[in-house]
């Protein structure tokens, strides 16, 4: 019964997907979608199709699968063990390096709203204690980690909902339209760019899944969160960022380091800017606490299936990894360290693509489980087609996404796969030599 009250209820699950799809990627959308143009409102439909295929393909997973461990549970269908580990490995990769760019898009915005001037170093210092900070809010369970994560969400929700609502009245068709294409790109070009751009918008949609363990009634509740939590963040996303584009010029959002701030001081005042401003950086936050908690929970379901050290499957009295969170945390800051930089942005890019790039991977995996889960499973015939087709518009939208990531992210990504194919070979004999032994003894 503890255990229970630990965990959280549907429309918490749906939340904290929600937030983590909101709360990082809405801060600097509008700044990156600017780089293309009104013309991304094109690529927002690519995406919102692939990625719906996908939560679509994810919600029918949490209905038919029997593994738990999220992505890694899917992938072990089709891929067996190898796959399994291949999916949790990746997929905790990407959540460890889309963090650190989230706490240092986080400290990086509120040194703006203060007004302060952060030198490279303080920058990194004060990631690390923001990481931190996220880390030991997490240590009271899965509820109390809900909680906070409801409350945070509202500093992205309610200048998003303003905008969606009342910037209509601001809005001008005659600047959207002269912000179509103003670098003249090709169009195939135009759309490619915006692609890796709103996927890691959109990146989180698995979240629900990635927290199976950590919610009552899993099989029911996954898909509505998985559903839910995308199709809403769809339709904010799309409204709030064309009409933005038709308050702010498209210069101004494409050199602005808070573009919802400007689109507020443009249709009220520099203070009302500000305090969106604020609001903003709490709801980034919002998502940092919400993303640690999953890295823990996808760690500690990898060390209690045998892939990673045991020290990430021991939880507390609230069943809450705290010596995994604290070593995740680590690995965590020395990153930060590392990506001490002038250019602050410029390594703030290179993490998303390498994050988009290794989080594609169990994304292609879960997807091409799909038809065997659901034949072990007895599914309709006809219902089987219809989940397949979806789950393969889903693969092409996701290497799509790949091809549009740019060859150095493809590069690094294709190096941490490799990594995670050598440390496998440390952990395979616990699954593969069980197996040969039983077909010998079948033989």
């Amino acid at each position: 019964m503890s255990n229970e009250k630990n965990k959280m209820n549907v429309v918490q699950l749906t939340i904290i997907t929600a937030i983590n799809m909101m709360g990082s990627g809405i801060i600097m959308l509008p700044t990156n979608l600017a780089q293309v143009g009104t013309m991304s409102i094109l690529s927002w439909l690519v995406t919102a199709v692939g990625s719906m295929s996908l939560a679509y393909a994810f919600a029918k997973c949490g209905m038919f699968s029997r593994n738990s461990a999220g992505m890694g549970g899917y992938a072990e269908y089709s891929f067996g063990k190898a796959g399994s580990f291949m999916a949790n490995y990746t997929y905790g990769v990407s959540l460890i390096i889309a963090n650190v760019a989230i706490a240092i898009s986080a400290v990086g915005y509120a040194s703006v709203l203060l007004g302060k001037e952060l030198s490279p170093i303080e920058v990194g210092l004060f990631t690390i204690f923001t990481l931190w900070l996220a880390t030991v809010l997490n240590f009271r369970g899965a509820r109390v980690t809900g909680r906070i994560s409801s409350f945070t969400v509202w500093g992205a929700i309610i200048p998003v909902l303003a905008i969606c609502i009342f910037g209509w009245f601001w809005f001008s068709g005659k600047l959207y339209v002269s912000s179509w294409n103003p670098n003249h790109y090709p169009f195939f070009t135009a759309v490619g760019k915006s692609i890796s751009i709103t996927l890691w918008a959109f990146l989180g949609l698995e979240s629900a899944s990635a927290n199976m363990d950590a919610v009552e009634n899993p099989k029911r509740n996954v898909p509505i969160a998985c559903l839910g939590g995308t199709i809403g963040t769809a339709i904010i996303y799309i409204v709030s960022t064309n009409v933005m584009a038709g308050i702010v010029p498209n210069a101004g959002l494409l050199h602005s380091n808070a573009p919802f701030g400007l689109a507020f001081a443009t249709m009220f005042n520099p203070t009302i800017g500000k305090i969106v401003m604020g609001l903003m950086v709490i709801s980034c936050f919002g998502s940092l606490l919400g993303w640690q908690f999953t890295i823990a929970e996808v760690f500690k379901t990898s060390a209690l299936a045998g892939y990673f050290p045991k020290i990430f499957g021991k939880v507390s009295k609230t069943e809450t990894p705290l010596l995994g969170m604290i070593v995740i945390t680590i690995l965590q800051s020395l990153l930060a360290l590392m990506t001490i930089s002038p250019s602050l942005s410029k390594q703030f890019n290179v993490l998303v693509n390498l994050a988009v790039v290794t989080n594609v991977i169990p994304y292609l995996l879960s997807m091409a489980s799909v038809s065997v889960m659901q034949k072990s499973e007895n599914a309709p015939v006809n219902k089987m087609r219809i989940t397949n087709f979806i789950a393969l518009v889903g693969s092409v939208y996701s290497l799509y996404a790949l091809y549009t990531s740019g060859s150095q992210a493809l590069m690094y990504g294709s190096i941490a796969t490799f990594i995670g194919w050598t440390l496998y070979g440390f952990v395979s004999h616990r699954f593969d030599l069980k197996k040969s032994d039983n077909i010998e003894k079948l033989v």
